[in-house]
């Protein structure tokens, strides 16, 4: 049976941090996590679970803000070159696969951290990376399967090796590249060695919202 996509509307709150210099490049959007609570971790019948996933627990997450998209190139060098330097230097251009609106890679957790608190010193709101509790439920987003859009994998969806499969879904595309943080209009997906997201601690009174309807959501 063909696997088949199906696309939901959602509204998100947000609000967008004015970085000089972005051009046309895509804004740095700042979602609000709710704060709720999920089971953290997979199930021991979850196919390929690694031990190191377990056991399973419950989390009580307090409210956050976390980056819609990977940081994009853009975002970093205008981070990198025009922010007073905090601990270290950054390269205003680290990435192997170069594009404005693709994912900054090649970069350390170091350089990521920098990044961070150079954005916290000029805005003055705490920005830092998120932990890996924060991470799983931004990811999640309310679900228990093994991917927050179903049971399986599809390169229609995610950038990954799409020539392994998962779960009886079907082979795909390799692109042996990144590609626009925006290509699939989901957010929250990572490669290895992408700056995933950023985040705020906290929600910030001082940051003006928006309410925003977001296509972000599939379901295999």
């Amino acid at each position: 049976m063909p696997l088949i996509l199906r696309r939901t509307p959602a509204t998100a709150r947000y609000y967008t941090e004015p970085l000089d210099n972005l051009g046309e490049a895509i804004p740095l959007q700042m979602l609000l996590m709710p704060e709720g609570s999920f089971l953290m971790g997979s199930p021991k019948d979850e196919r390929e679970r690694q031990d190191r996933e377990g056991p399973q627990h419950t989390v009580i997450v307090p409210p956050f803000f976390m980056g819609r998209y990977p940081i994009t190139q853009t975002q970093w060098r205008v981070v990198a070159t025009t922010m007073p330097q905090v601990k270290r230097e950054l390269k205003p251009a680290p990435s192997s696969f170069k594009g404005d609106n693709r994912p900054v890679e090649s970069v350390s957790w170091y350089d990521a951290v920098e990044f961070c608190e150079r954005l916290a010193q000029k805005t003055g709101r705490p920005y830092r990376l998120p932990s890996e509790a924060e991470w799983e439920y931004a990811c999640r987003a309310g679900t228990t399967t093994p991917f927050h859009f179903g049971k399986t994998i599809t390169t229609d969806v995610a950038n990954y090796y799409g020539e392994a499969t998962y779960a009886n879904g079907p082979g795909g595309e390799y692109r042996k590249e990144t590609t626009p943080v925006d290509a699939f209009d989901m957010g929250l997906l990572h490669k290895e060695h992408e700056l995933a997201a950023i985040i705020v601690s906290s929600p910030l009174p001082f940051a003006p919202m928006s309410e925003k309807p977001v296509k972000t959501q599939y379901r295999i």
